[in-house]
């Protein structure tokens, strides 16, 4: 592991540790059937009647923080001597890893939000719209179910992306080279 690499992993770790001291918070309410509605971050060793700790939330977190720096880590690789290749792959491979960070920060920081007297029992939830995470959400709750989701197609499509970007090595032929060796292949199946 290289000092950038070092310094990536002790910045996820100062996050997580971060995290950790102010964790998410739902205010539960009796007016409202004692249905949690997001409430916002406190400080985890402090006083906080009638909120619990949202751990879908936290996890979420938890889990962003540790793809950067997966990301981070594999980016920031030393590459070997006879690679000429640049860190992170190629241009557009770089591209599709700065678009998926760029995603997964909106996610957290707009995550979906539904009205707390539209909640029910659904596999899906109802669903009103994304709001800032840090604003007034106090008549909202946070939709978890469809943030995975998101969260899911995002770093699937980006890895699919990545693989799609991918340069090819020089034993794989290219496009036009397949089609000469498919040329070659009928004219010799032809005699």
């Amino acid at each position: 592991m290289n000092t950038s690499q070092r310094i990536a992993v002790f910045v996820a770790v100062a996050n997580l540790l971060l995290l950790a001291a102010f964790p998410p918070y739902d205010y539960v309410s009796l007016q409202r059937g004692n249905v949690p509605t997001f409430d916002g971050f406190y400080f985890a060793f402090g006083s906080h009647l009638n909120r619990v700790l949202n751990k879908d939330f936290l996890l979420l977190e938890v889990i962003v923080v540790l793809i950067n720096a997966c990301i981070a880590v594999l980016l920031l690789r030393a590459p070997a001597v006879s690679q000429a290749r640049r860190l992170g792959g190629n241009k557009r491979q770089r591209s599709v890893l700065l678009l998926v960070a760029i995603n997964l920060v909106l996610m957290v920081l707009f995550p979906p939000f539904e009205y707390y007297s539209a909640i029910t029992k659904a596999a899906l939830p109802t669903f009103e719209g994304f709001y800032f995470v840090f604003g007034d959400n106090s008549q909202r709750q946070l939709v978890t179910p469809i943030l995975y989701i998101e969260a899911a197609l995002v770093l699937i499509n980006g890895a699919l992306l990545w693989l799609v970007f991918r340069d090819k090595t020089p034993e794989e032929l290219s496009a036009e080279q397949v089609r000469a060796l498919a040329q070659r292949v009928r004219a010799t199946q032809k005699n």
